[in-house]
């Protein structure tokens, strides 16, 4: 059985991340990019879909020990994981060098105290664990190949096959230092190079650090901003600029549940506000390489915007159900691709203009093509921002008018009047300020229930929504007015779990609820950042920065978070690790360190 959620470790390149659990299994690895197949598919199976465990010899391999300790090498993505045993110490380094050729996955068993029996145990599977491949030696390497792929295993030890799975069988002292390898290519092509461990470790190294210094971000929540700045930066696709919401799929927002959805993929609204994080906190260059993604998958269609793309800017990204894995933990579907692509979601409009604003604010330089695009995009929402939607949760049911969309209609055409009047753009000036004014004006009448004071979900509706707090923070309306507060304290009485976690909307156990699907979830993480931010914002700031400092006590033992959080279970739950909790936490922490609101 796979670990819990938080028992993982990511490791990654740029262009693909495994998990890593705390006894030393990798159950996941899509290769060569984060949307392809799964050559370790244990984490969504049983062993049986593909692992690699590297770790202290045990009596049970169905009963591997758990590191006694692990932490990531200062601020790198670079993983050490330490065992004490009865014969002595161990310590295992996991990392992905950033790509020059073949991706590689590299592991250094290092003696630490005694002489400590060791083993790995290789089991690759293809096409998500459901190809068995042929395994054989060539030239001295042992290479697993089926159909396109070909995965390649590098090692000095001795290795011997058993069970359709390689084994190396080994003992370590101090100063043993015995590396272990995989590099993918494509099975037409010549082998890969022969891996160099050491020289991959130093310049992983000096990558992370290199990277980390342009940090500009210097607070008392420093050691929780950079791990998830690097965490992001873990998720961006370094080729393209495209940035993964989580690189993984199907792990539930309800543990046994049906809401298992596939999260490899450039989410418009997530990129921009993780582009908007990165914006804020020194790193224009992922900026800039977002922005030349966003043109490319946009291209000459704006008309037609998808909510998400593939990492590449590809567009059809249909939804796949994998019968023959069980799923995490029993929670079935497990869904590849994702059926949410071609939704009308008008909030997207608002939140990749509104990227687009920051960087312009920031100075990064201008692109006409950006600013047409801007301008085209408000031209479709003049005709279209009056339509229902899906809204920002990509509901299943049926479409209605979303106050969050309209409120994100609000922004675009708010943060292109300020292009236009800044005379970085042309545009109908007087025509656009009265769309804002009519915007604001329906969405204060329709989605507002003046008896219980608050804003809701859609108009007409008496559901509240957690995307309802983004009012104040995108300015649609001061924090001090009456109805922003009112909102504010609905949305705690209604809408927060026993620990003071929000959740996003009511859902309705085993009935179909809101979201046109049944079942529960967990509380979502982002929504309970921006509440924190919301109590920073109307002057609650012990409050706010209480709430912060519980969430951050939510992150596993390496600093990262998934979707969600399950306060019956009291565990993480939903992909992992995601970009949508990692962002808000970088936000919060940026407010409230403005704010002077943070203990001692």
């Amino acid at each position: 059985m796979a670990g819990r959620i938080e028992d993982y470790a990511l490791i990654g390149d740029m262009q693909t991340a495994a998990l890593v659990c705390q006894d030393g299994t990798v159950d996941w690895l899509c290769l060569p990019r984060f949307d392809s197949h799964a050559v370790f598919a244990g984490l969504l199976g049983t062993e049986e879909h593909g692992f690699w465990r590297l770790g202290p010899a045990h009596a049970s391999d169905a009963e591997p020990p758990r590191a006694s300790r692990r932490t990531y090498r200062g601020d790198s993505l670079i993983l050490e994981s330490e065992w004490d045993t009865p014969r002595g110490t161990v310590r295992v380094t996991d990392f992905m060098p950033p790509r020059d050729g073949a991706p590689q996955l590299i592991r250094i068993v290092e003696g630490v105290t005694g002489r400590v029996p060791m083993r790995s145990a290789l089991r690759m599977r293809f096409s998500y664990g459901r190809v068995v491949p042929w395994v054989h030696r060539h030239e001295g390497r042992t290479v697993a190949v089926a159909g396109p792929d070909s995965v390649w295993f590098d090692t000095a030890r001795e290795t011997y096959g058993k069970g359709l799975t390689t084994y190396a069988d080994f003992t370590v002292a101090p100063g043993d230092r015995i590396a272990f390898a995989i590099s993918w290519e494509p099975s037409h092509k010549q082998p890969p190079a022969l891996p160099e461990p050491e020289q991959a470790l130093e310049a992983t190294e000096e990558f992370w650090r290199e990277w980390v210094e342009h940090c500009t971000y210097h607070g008392p929540y420093r050691e929780a901003v950079v791990r998830s700045l690097i965490t992001l930066k873990a998720l961006t696709y370094a080729p393209t600029g495209g940035i993964v919401a989580a690189p993984t799929t199907s792990l539930p927002e309800h543990i046994g549940g049906v809401r298992n959805w596939d999260y490899r993929y450039t989410w418009l609204r997530d990129a921009a506000i993780t582009l908007s994080s990165l914006l804020r906190t020194g790193y224009r260059e992922e900026a800039r390489a977002w922005r030349e993604w966003l043109l490319r998958a946009v291209a000459g269609d704006p008309e037609n915007l998808q909510i998400m793309y593939g990492i590449a800017g590809e567009r059809e990204l249909g939804e796949a159900e994998l019968d023959w894995l069980p799923g995490y933990e029993g929670s079935a579907p497990v869904r590849v691709g994702n059926g949410a692509a071609h939704q009308l979601q008008l909030d997207v409009y608002g939140e990749v203009i509104e990227a687009l604003h920051l960087a312009h604010m920031t100075g990064l330089a201008r692109n006409d093509y950006a600013s047409l695009l801007q301008l085209k995009l408000i031209r479709y929402l003049e005709k279209h921002w009056d339509e229902p939607d899906e809204g920002i949760w990509e509901v299943r049911g049926p479409r209605r008018h979303f106050v969050h969309s309209k409120v994100m209609a609000w922004v675009a055409v708010d943060r292109t009047i300020k292009l236009i009047e800044s005379g970085d753009a042309d545009g109908p000036l007087e025509k656009w300020r009265e769309l804002r004014d009519d915007i604001h004006r329906d969405v204060c009448e329709r989605g507002y229930d003046k008896e219980r004071n608050t804003f809701t979900q859609s108009y007409g509706s008496k559901e509240l929504d957690a995307s309802l707090l983004l009012i104040p923070q995108m300015g649609f309306l001061p924090p001090d007015d009456k109805r922003v507060i009112g909102t504010i304290e609905a949305i705690q009485r209604e809408l927060s779990t026993p620990d003071g976690f929000i959740l996003r909307y009511p859902t309705s156990g085993e009935e179909e609820g809101v979201d046109g699907l049944p079942g529960d979830e967990g509380a979502f993480l982002a929504c309970s950042f921006w509440m924190a931010d919301d109590l920073a914002m109307i002057g609650r700031v012990d409050e706010a920065r209480k709430l912060f400092e519980k969430l951050l006590a939510l992150r596993n033992d390496l600093g990262l978070l998934a979707e969600e959080w399950d306060p019956a279970l009291q565990r993480q739950v939903g992909n992992f690790p995601q970009a949508f909790s990692h962002v808000p936490l970088i936000d919060t922490a940026l407010r409230l360190t403005a704010s002077g609101a943070y203990g001692g």
